[in-house]
C-alpha cells in the first residue's frame, strides 16, 4: 500500500496531486495545514510536538495514505513511515498562477472572497520560497527530498509527465 508524502511551496499543486492520488487509489488523505495552526486570529502554530502526534494518530489509522503539505519539520517526522515522496519544485511563477487560480478551499476558509482577501499576502510568501530558510523553504523540501531513501519524484512543472 502507498504511504506518499507531497510537498512544495504553496500553489505548487500538493492537495490537487494529493485528492487525485487518493481517489484512483482509495488512499487516505491529509493536508497539514488542517492540523498546523491553532484556531486564532491572527494564526500561530500549534507547538510542533502537538501536530506531530496528530500526524502520528493519522499514520497509525490508515493503510495507505498521501500527506502534503509545506511543513518540513513535520514531513521530516513522517518519511521514517513513508514509502515514496514527492517534490513539486515548480518555479514561482507558476505557484503564483496556480495560486491565482486556486479554487475556494472551504476548509481552510469560510468564503471564497476570505481566501481572496488573503491572496496577495500568499503570493508575497510564494514568492519567498528560493530566499526563505525556514521549515516551509525550497532549502528544507530539497534537504527531505535528497535524504529520503525509497521511490522519489521531483516535478518541475504542473505536467506530471515531466520529471
Amino acid at each position: 500500500m502507498r504511504k506518499i508524502l507531497i510537498f512544495g511551496n504553496s500553489g505548487s499543486g500538493k492537495s490537487t496531486l494529493a485528492r487525485s492520488l487518493c481517489e484512483s487509489e482509495n488512499l487516505s488523505h491529509l493536508d497539514l495545514d488542517t492540523l498546523a495552526w491553532k484556531e486564532t486570529v491572527p494564526p500561530e502554530r500549534k507547538a510542533l510536538n502537538e501536530s506531530t502526534q496528530e500526524m502520528l494518530n493519522f499514520i497509525d489509522a490508515n493503510d495507505g495514505w498521501v500527506i502534503e503539505g509545506c511543513y518540513a519539520d513535520l514531513l521530516e517526522s513522517a518519511m521514517t513511515f513513508s514509502n515514496e515522496v514527492i517534490f513539486l519544485n515548480l518555479p514561482v511563477e507558476i505557484c503564483i498562477q496556480n495560486a491565482r487560480k486556486r479554487p475556494w478551499e472551504s476548509h481552510k476558509y469560510e468564503s471564497k472572497s476570505a481566501q481572496d482577501a488573503n491572496l496577495e499576502m500568499l503570493i508575497d510568501w510564494i514568492s519567498q520560497y528560493p530566499e526563505r530558510i525556514d521549515t516551509f523553504s525550497q532549502r528544507s523540501h530539497q534537504a527531505l527530498y535528497d535524504a529520503f531513501k525509497g521511490k522519489k519524484t521531483m516535478y518541475v512543472s504542473n505536467d506530471r509527465n515531466a520529471h
